[in-house]
């Protein structure tokens, strides 16, 4: 095997093959739904927790899975474990796509065949931590653009889908004024959401804060970072954060799936704290190595010295 396997359609196929046609309804109109997972060890993180989601986002956006979940547990560590073999020191990520399906009678939505069977997509790749070395050594600078996030009465924020114009729109904005930074999302009312790729939690008088989950995707990360939070006997609690909050606040966070944590060190640009990534988060980071049985801050610091 020369190169990545992917799965397309029923089909185990090359991952350079693993293409969609134009007239694909995820491409025409975005009626796509997604999720994300990664390993340690090259073996699946939360496998089950992230597929549960991807069949629930499913069945919210009307698209019958033309495979059953055990079947698509079965295509993921088949995936996992052929693809493991061409990079043994890599760890992978490993993204799910079902689309609504191919419009083969018209090319926009005016027209739509009498059936469509769904577009069902696995793919590989192989997660190169060095990108955010910067994440953890001196932390992420958050700004708050001009678009707004979904509304749930709109779209329901329990759903990981691809209709994100709004979210590349903002990150234009964001990185026109700094192109480090990395846009955080306010809701219609200015409340704080969430970024493209991440969830957002503050630090402060010793609990832990989060938006409403009714205003954002309540991550996988998320509900391992409640678990270790738990451990620690630090109450997680869901509440409304302004700006006002944030810039208060004694540590921010970013829960998301590449490096599980990441320290938000300031905000539309006022330091966070003394502007560095805070003990707290540090605190966490250590447990949650020891919950995946690895040193998470050497792997994104140092990767070549787990290579």
């Amino acid at each position: 095997m020369s190169e990545p396997i992917a799965y397309l359609k029923g089909e185990f196929v090359p991952a350079s093959q693993c293409v969609l046609p134009i007239y694909d309804l995820g491409i025409v109109i975005g009626a796509a739904v997604t999720d994300f997972f990664r390993t340690f060890h090259q073996v699946p993180y939360r496998l089950e927790d992230h597929l549960q989601r991807f069949y629930r986002s499913c069945r919210y956006a009307r698209i019958v899975p033309p495979v059953s979940l055990d079947e698509s547990r079965a295509i993921s560590e088949k995936l996992i474990s052929e693809n493991s073999q061409l990079a043994p020191g890599d760890e992978l990520g490993l993204v799910f796509y079902m689309t609504a399906g191919e419009n083969t009678v018209y090319a926009g939505a005016a027209g739509m065949p009498e059936t469509l069977t769904p577009s069902y997509v696995q793919h590989t790749f192989p997660i190169r931590f060095s990108m955010f070395s910067k994440v953890f050594q001196e932390g992420v600078h958050c700004v708050t653009p001009a678009p707004r996030h979904w509304p749930p009465q709109c779209l329901s924020s329990k759903i990981k889908n691809r209709n994100r114009l709004h979210m590349w729109i903002g990150e234009q904005e964001v990185k026109q004024l700094d192109a480090t930074a990395t846009p955080l999302y306010l809701d219609i009312n200015g409340n704080i959401t969430e970024t493209g790729g991440s969830n957002f939690v503050i630090y402060r008088d010793g609990r832990v804060i989060s938006p409403r989950r009714d205003n954002i995707l309540w991550g996988i990360s998320l509900t391992v970072l409640g678990e270790i939070l738990e451990s620690m006997d630090i109450p997680l609690v869901e509440d409304d954060i302004q700006s006002y909050d944030v810039v208060n606040a004694e540590e921010a966070w970013l829960p998301t799936t590449p490096y599980c944590l990441g320290p938000v060190t300031s905000f539309n640009g006022l330091p966070i704290g003394d502007g560095q990534p805070g003990p707290m988060w540090r605190k966490i980071i250590d447990r949650w190595s020891e919950v995946v049985g690895k040193d998470i801050y050497q792997e994104v610091t140092q990767p070549q010295q787990l290579a």
